[in-house]
């Protein structure tokens, strides 16, 4: 019983995080989203309401992605040093990146950084995948959706320069 609690403390954690650093990132970022409604939008964009609703369930998969790579950490202690590295550092600039957007409106400099996300993201669920395979998969719905915020906006910035 012991261990299912200490389990049920890591995932809360693991998963309390990314929920944390969103939420952090779109606390500083809530004047610019007021005026990126006012910017040309492309195609395929998504109503407003849907992203932090979609952020959310992405940091959740996060959390436990990066939960169940801390509970194996005994099988091979670099690998899942090196794993959560890489998670941390992928957290660092994912938060960053509303604020470049939102705030700074630096539109093709977005673009750049999500692509060094999307980067990370990609070496994270190779990362993880050396730990385990469930870790790994449960990040590529946050590389899909980062795929398509990378249209997103270098779509606003091209309809918008």
């Amino acid at each position: 019983m012991i261990l299912v609690w200490k389990k049920i403390k890591v995932y809360a954690i693991a998963i309390a995080i990314p929920l944390a650093v969103g939420g952090l990132s779109a606390f500083l970022s809530r004047g610019g989203m007021d005026a990126y409604q006012l910017v040309i939008q492309p195609p395929l964009s998504p109503p407003m309401w849907l992203f932090p609703v979609v952020w959310s369930l992405l940091y959740i998969l996060m959390g436990i992605g990066s939960g169940i790579v801390w509970l194996r950490r005994e099988n091979d202690p670099e690998a899942t040093l090196s794993a959560l590295i890489v998670y941390g550092f992928q957290l660092v600039v994912n938060f960053f990146w509303s604020i470049i957007f939102f705030n700074m409106q630096a539109f093709l400099f977005a673009f750049i950084w999500l692509a060094l996300l999307w980067l990370l993201i990609i070496a994270m669920i190779v990362k993880f995948s050396r730990i385990s395979r469930a870790a790994a998969w449960l990040q590529v719905p946050y590389l899909l959706w980062v795929t398509f915020a990378g249209y997103l906006t270098l779509m606003v910035w091209l309809l918008n320069r």
